[in-house]
Order: C-alpha cells, then structure tokens, then sequence
C-alpha cells in the first residue's frame, strides 16, 4: 500500500476500534504501531527498534517530573488541601448571589495548581463543592456545570502533567511552557466567574446568595488558604525565579503537601500508601503511552504521512492561520472520543511537523518571512497552549466529556442532559477564549518573551 494517507487513515480507524472496544489506549497505539511498522518493513525493523525505544523514551530525565507532580496531586486529595481552598474561596465570594459556584471555580483553579490533572480536579472539587451548592438550592444545571467546567483549569494551570509532556514531545522548555500557561489560565478563571455571574442575572433562581460568614469563620477560612499559596509560591516561584529547575521543584512540592498532611493528621501510613501505588498506577499508564505514541511516530513517519499531509496543504493554497483553525478544530473532536494525554501524544506528532514546515522548518529563529511571524521557540509555546484549551473542551463535549460524567455520577439527582446544558455557557467562553489568544498571540507569548529578555 504506497498512498500514505489512505494508510494513516486506515491506520486511525483501526486505533479507533481498539479504543471502542475497551483495549486500553495503550496498548491500542503499541498494537497499530507495531503492526504497521511490521507491514511497511517487517519483523526485523520494529525487533531492531524495540531494543532501545523504550529505555530511551524512559529514560529522558524532564520525564521524572511526571510522577513526582502526580504524587503530589495525590497527596493534595487526601491532605484536605481541597476543603481548604474551597472554604476560603466561599467566604470571600459566597455572599453574592451565584458567589458559591464563582467559589468553586477559583478552589478548581487552586486545587489544579497543585494537582495537574482535569479528572482529578473535577472528581475531588465535585466532592467538596457539590454539597455546598446543594444546600444554597443551586440549580442542577448550574451547579454541575460549573463543576465540570471548572475541572478543565487543572489541565493547563501550572504545574500540568500534559503540559509536560507536550513539551518533552517537542522538545520545548518546560518551564517557559509552564510561563505561557499562567495568563492564559487566568483568563480562563476569569471568563468562568463572569459567565457565572452573567447567568445567575438572567436567571436569579438558580444561583441564590449565601450566607456571609462571621468574623471568626471569614478569619479562619482565610488562613486556611495560606498553605497552598506558600506551596505553589514556592514551587512555581522557585521554578521562575531560577532557584531550582521543574523536577526539583516537584520533589519540594511533594514534600510541602506531604507535610502539610501529616500536620493536620490527614496522612497516614494507610493514605501514603494508597497515594503511592495511584501515582505508579497513573506513572505507568503514562510511560506505556509514551512508548506506543513513538511506535505510532515511527509508522507515520515511515510511511510518510506527515510529509504527505504536508504537502497536501501546501498545494491546497490554505493559509498558516486557516490550517491552525482545522487542527484545533480536530482536536476538540478527538477530545470527545479519548483522554487528553492519550490524544496529545497521539496527534501532536502528526500536526506539529506540519505547523513547522508552514513556519518555515525548524531552523526559523526569527519572525521575519515565518508563516505564523514567529520563531519556532514562540510557535511550540503557541501551539501548545492552544492545543491544550481545545483539549479542555473535549472534556465537556458531548457525547463523551468525561468531566461532565464524573460529576453526572456524583449528582444522581440531576439528569446528565441538564449538565450539558449547564456546561453550554462555560463551552462558549472557552471558544471566545480560543479565538482570543489565536488572535492575540502576545498574550500567551508575553510572560515567555520576558522571562527571555
């Protein structure tokens, strides 16, 4: 079979029937990988390959960031970083009408900074908040909505597992993407809480104000938000500050929150444990993907998908812009049908040498005659966080928006179609998003480009 793209093509449809009968993304991408490799070149390519790939994929020391920022998430759940946050979080917005859910979107954008993951942030917020929003007689959809929604800043408020790993796939700096990732996180929040307050002005019943706290509950819940401000100052602070690099920074995180734990008696021997083996569980999950995204690499390069996907755009006359715009476009599809780890190991490997040679190939250092006006180092960090935010959205996409099932599940009462609907607003500004930053690259490359300079 010599046309590529009927082969990548062939190739995907089989990955996507592993995927929908249950095989584990993992072992789906390893399977079609490998048996790809074998068809275009036999046996004694993929035996030759398998000897070094995967200690030479595991072996790249940025990946040791990976379990060392999962374990600390981990020992966020059960330190109790997360009622915390959402305490001190509802006694300064609770009052106000809509301020209960406005609370759970600044504790989701907390409990991210120190956990990295969506799933995570969604399942654990869901379990503090949901009660709360309950009582206040918050509306089904609002409340799941926002809950849901709010589980999608874990993924790219720093420090972000998928975020590392799209930076270790392109070889870009982690902690200039960690930079990139900041205001644009922000900017999330602050759509969030504004969508909110928006919604709750046209519909006043489904956001009733709260209670104000007293004197001494507004003190105490306020102190109780020290903690996590002096472990992500730290850990992210230190990172931009030149004190230590990522993966030492993730160690001083893990030992911040572990101790944090163990003074307020929430970690045990029990809980240490059961942290530990989730953070193998989830570190092997990940390591076995990266080695069957480099079989899948290594196939579509061999058969020449990228370079013919390439030229297929080249010749169709599309402009840089209008290519990015299909991309992402495709990405929030593919979010609908798998987690966005697997999906960025998966695709970017397949869109990124198309984005580079539309930027003028790897060597493009600078903006003058570049397809996107920027250099290579500026459009990975570019890229990548747009590539991010889409990814976000698949997760509150019908049909599948795993976040919008993790807390369906929690809230049994509130049927899944009154979810979706209350996730509609929060869809829409993070469109509104994506176009702002497609349109303003400036944004997502400031705190980058002053950190170079």
């Amino acid at each position: 079979m010599s046309d590529p793209l009927l082969l990548g093509g062939l190739a995907l449809t089989a990955l996507v029937a592993l995927i929908a009968i249950r095989l584990p993304i993992a072992y789906a991408m390893i399977a079609v990988g490998a048996g790809g490799i074998m068809w275009l070149n036999g046996p004694t390519l993929l035996l030759s390959q398998l000897k070094t790939l995967a200690y030479g994929q595991f072996s790249v020391y940025d990946l040791s960031i990976v379990p060392m920022f999962i374990l600390m998430g981990e020992l966020a759940t059960v330190a109790g970083l997360s009622q915390a946050l959402f305490r001190g979080a509802n006694v300064w917005l609770g009052w106000m009408r809509g301020g209960t859910a406005m609370a759970a979107i600044a504790a989701c954008a907390g409990f991210g900074a120190v956990c990295g993951s969506s799933l995570a942030t969604a399942s654990t917020m869901g379990k503090v908040a949901l009660p709360e929003l309950r009582k206040y007689n918050y509306s089904g959809a609002l409340a799941t909505g926002t809950l849901a929604a709010g589980g999608v800043l874990g993924i790219l408020i720093p420090p972000s597992v998928v975020l590392i790993v799209y930076a270790v796939i392109v070889e870009a700096n982690i902690v200039t993407m960690f930079a990139a990732a900041l205001i644009p996180g922000l900017i999330a929040v602050l759509l969030f809480i504004l969508t909110i307050a928006l919604y709750v002005a046209i519909r006043p019943q489904a956001g009733p104000a709260g209670g104000a706290a007293s004197r001494a509950e507004f003190i105490s819940a306020t102190l109780g938000l020290l903690p996590v401000t002096i472990i992500f100052g730290l850990v992210l602070g230190g990172i931009y500050g030149g004190l230590f690099n990522p993966t030492p920074a993730a160690a001083v995180g893990v030992v911040l929150v572990g101790g944090y734990g163990l003074v307020r008696g929430a970690i045990g021997w029990r809980n240490l444990t059961e942290a530990l083996l989730a953070t193998a569980r989830s570190s092997g999950m990940i390591f076995l993907i990266l080695l069957g995204a480099e079989l899948m690499k290594i196939f579509m390069s061999r058969a020449g998908l990228p370079q013919q996907a390439a030229a297929w755009i080249a010749d169709s006359g599309m402009s840089p812009l209008s290519v990015m715009v299909v991309i992402l476009f495709a990405l929030i599809l593919l979010g609908c049908l798998m987690d966005s780890l697997s999906m960025i190991l998966l695709v970017i490997p397949f869109f990124w040498p198309m984005l580079l040679e539309l930027n003028g190939g790897i060597y493009q250092t600078t903006a003058e005659g570049a397809g996107f006006a920027m250099s290579t180092d500026e459009l990975k960090i570019w890229f990548g966080i747009l590539a991010l935010i889409v990814v976000e959205l698949g997760l509150i996409t019908p049909p599948v928006g795993m976040n919008v099932f993790i807390i369906s599940s929690m809230a049994r009462d509130t049927p899944m179609i009154e979810t979706f609907k209350g996730v509609l607003p929060f869809f829409m500004v993070e469109l509104l998003r994506v176009a702002l930053l497609l349109a303003f690259p400036a944004i997502t490359l400031f705190l980058p480009r002053l950190l170079a300079g």
